[in-house]
């Protein structure tokens, strides 16, 4: 089975015996290594010192003294919050539950991107073994925000750092920026004629996802979301891709982004919802819960719907969060 999502770290990691992943020293020397906890060229004694024993051993408890001593405000700031989030991941026994403590506790203080690594390296476990690139392209969308754009009158979905790295270097060329073309329509597209490119490029995040007219794109996006609720939930769901929600008596939605669940809310409030703001809705799921003993009372048998929207600037930041704190499931003791 070809490699994919190295960067994720799960390499760094091991397996308990319940399939989750379990927190390693490799593990927590990487986040040490991150730019931001290196200490500087002009770092004070105390920071060096701090960094070196962590170093030696990352999950040396730390006194509140000893970040207090640091000369930097912004190092103090920064090292307490990665301490913070190493506390947590410690107390847990293992990563997948360390994310369910953060979403159902509370992810204030918690970084969106640390809560993105975590679901990174969750995503890489629970899909590990899958040999369809639509769907991992697609899964992209969990941990790295999107930049829309509309292509040959498709919708293309794109890694908007890598768009915005190509804006950038555009802005330096006045002869490319005459041309007018978006970054999104100067990216590979994912199809099947190319889609054996993906394992060798999958950290790369370069490929483009055509969500509008490709409907392997929505079908891998609805693989992504049942295996990340089968992992982490313990719960089987079906996921189809729906062109609209037809159900006059639909009970329960969760909207996968906050303009979603913003377009969402005024839908189920009876409110008006003015054109251009619905047409910013880009992707409708119908989500069954296999177990009717695993679905909350309120819902029963009913079917839950999903909502993917982009927000004015035309970016999609998916919170697979929702799906962990909205999902009318009844939990159990693993769960």
């Amino acid at each position: 089975m070809p490699e994919f999502w190295v960067s994720s770290g799960h390499h760094l990691t091991r397996r308990d015996a319940g399939g989750g992943l379990v927190v390693t020293d490799e593990l927590l020397l990487a986040y040490l290594a991150r730019p931001e906890l290196v200490p500087p060229a002009d770092a004070c004694p105390a920071e060096r010192a701090l960094h070196a024993a962590l170093l030696g051993d990352p999950r040396r408890p730390v006194t509140a003294a000893e970040v207090a001593a640091l000369a930097d405000a912004d190092a103090r700031e920064n090292w307490g919050v990665i301490l913070a989030f190493r506390d947590r991941l410690l107390a847990a026994p293992t990563v997948e539950a360390a994310y369910l403590d953060l979403v159902r506790r509370g992810t204030a203080g918690t970084p969106p991107l640390f809560l993105n690594q975590l679901v990174h390296l969750i995503l890489r476990n629970a899909l590990d073994g899958c040999d369809a690139p639509h769907t991992l392209r697609a899964a992209e969308l969990f941990f790295r925000p999107q930049r829309a754009a509309v292509s040959d009158g498709a919708l293309l979905l794109a890694d908007a750092e890598l768009v915005d790295e190509a804006e950038g270097a555009r802005g330096r060329s006045p002869l490319v920026a005459m041309l007018g073309r978006e970054p999104v329509s100067e990216l590979d597209v994912l199809t099947s004629d190319n889609a054996w490119t993906y394992w060798s490029r999958s950290d790369a995040f370069s490929m483009a996802l055509n969500l509008g007219a490709d409907p392997r794109s929505r079908d891998g996006l609805a693989r992504a979301i049942e295996a990340f609720v089968h992992h982490l939930l313990a719960v089987e769901v079906a996921v189809a891709p729906i062109p609209a929600i037809e159900d006059r008596d639909w009970r329960w939605f969760v909207g996968l982004d906050a303009e979603a669940t913003r377009i969402g809310n005024a839908l189920w409030r009876g409110e008006p919802v003015e054109a251009a703001t619905g047409e910013r809705v880009i992707a409708l799921f119908r989500l069954t819960i296999r177990d009717p003993a695993r679905a909350d009372p309120r819902v029963g048998d009913r079917p839950v719907y999903l909502m993917l929207a982009m927000n004015p600037d035309r970016i999609v930041t998916m919170k697979p969060q929702n799906l962990i704190a909205g999902l009318p499931v009844v939990a159990t003791g693993g769960a």
